[in-house]
């Protein structure tokens, strides 16, 4: 079993865009990790109003990392260029996660960071 993080884009396509199912099955043995901000970007990028019964159900299915001060420090000083990129990567390191699952092209060249593995999809 996996410590396994999944990047707001990855988030995303589990709850929305494809069939909940298919991922989250694949996903079923691992612990799933997101960050708190990655449900603020989803339920503001498609005008969710709160509250919401089915946003509610999904924030169940995974164990939320805070974003808190320690976060926001070093997200601030990197990686990348993007702040929000910076935010999840770290937030990942804080889940102490095996592997970073995203779509991001730019993150997915990293390949590494730290110790967690970023992918795109499981092996």
């Amino acid at each position: 079993m996996a410590r396994i993080f999944l990047d707001t884009n990855f988030l995303i396509d589990a709850i929305h865009r494809k069939p909940e199912q298919e991922i989250l099955t694949l996903l079923e043995n691992h612990d799933i990790y997101i960050s708190s901000l990655s449900f603020h970007i989803y339920c503001y990028i498609f005008k969710i109003k709160i509250p919401d019964k089915r946003v509610s159900e999904q924030k169940d299915k995974f164990n939320i990392i805070d974003f808190s001060d320690d976060i926001l420090e070093v997200a601030l000083s990197g990686p990348t260029i993007d702040f929000e990129d910076n935010v999840q990567l770290h937030s990942g390191a804080e889940a102490e996660a095996d592997i970073f699952l995203t779509s991001d092209q730019n993150l997915l060249a990293m390949k590494f960071f730290g110790k967690t593995k970023l992918v795109q999809k499981i092996s």
